[in-house]
């Protein structure tokens, strides 16, 4: 049974999430090889569902924990509210990845407080402001980012967890 409240249930469901790793990338595997037409009709309402009492302040274990990636659109727009150079916001606080992308020297990020708030919230990169992209068009697509991301965020377990229960009911 999955926690009702998230919030109040963090670590539980973060446990729940690594016990049923498996069970989750297997059943995400199945449906990247059915590609259901449907599958965006079944998944927003389900994230709609679970964001509706879901405070990302309570947990940011997406932001004590991961990096989002940096375009550079995001470390212009960031560099100039913090009223730096793109290129010194860049040698502070990002570097290349294997895949040749921007992201975080260190985790947590450097912009979150003691109290979970972002201190660039309004500015943050644009991989932050979709997280955990369970609401994006054609979310077939991004099942093994999803996959991942079951084991960071409480609220992506368990929009997995309700859409198993509908799909193999």
């Amino acid at each position: 049974m999955i926690p009702p409240n998230p919030e109040t249930e963090i670590a539980v469901l973060l446990q729940m999430a690594k016990d049923k790793r498996k069970k989750t990338q297997d059943f995400l595997r199945r449906l990247r090889r059915q590609n259901p037409h449907n599958l965006d009709s079944l998944v927003h309402p389900l994230h709609d569902e679970v964001f509706a009492d879901t405070d990302c302040l309570k947990c940011a274990n997406c932001c004590k924990t991961t990096s989002p990636r940096f375009t550079d659109k995001d470390i212009a727009r960031i560099a100039r509210h913090l009223r730096m150079k793109p290129s010194l916001f860049v040698e502070e606080y990002l570097h290349l990845d294997e895949e040749n992308d921007y992201v975080l020297n260190a985790v947590p990020c450097p912009f979150l407080g003691y109290d979970n708030y972002c201190s660039i919230y309004e500015e943050r990169p644009k991989a932050c402001r979709e997280y955990p992209h369970t609401n994006q068009k054609k979310i077939h697509q991004i099942l093994r980012l999803t996959e991942k991301n079951a084991e960071i965020c409480p609220a992506t377990f368990r929009i997995v967890e309700k859409l198993r229960e509908i799909m193999e009911n």
